[in-house]
């Protein structure tokens, strides 16, 4: 087992009638993207997909992404870690 910690960027957003929300992804995961009315619940909604998106690349034995692609989108450890956001 490895810790794979993603990069996630948090930007805010509009919609069309000017209520904001906020856009959620992690660059290294292609199509690992969603958003929330607030920070928090963008943060815990991209937490879910990056979720199943790695569970779905390991399905379909796909690459995960590594250190030596993009060092400063995904950390990898060979050892189990928690990582804890606050």
């Amino acid at each position: 087992m490895k810790t794979y910690i993603f990069k996630v960027i948090i930007e805010e957003d509009f919609f069309e009638d000017g209520r904001e929300a906020y856009h959620a992804y992690a660059p290294a995961l292609k199509g690992a993207a969603t958003w929330g009315y607030t920070k928090e619940e963008a943060f815990e909604k991209i937490k879910e997909v990056i979720q199943m998106v790695v569970e779905s690349m390991i399905e379909h034995h796909e690459p995960l992404p590594s250190e030596d692609i993009a060092t400063d989108l995904v950390t990898v450890s060979p050892e189990l870690k928690v990582s804890v956001t606050v």
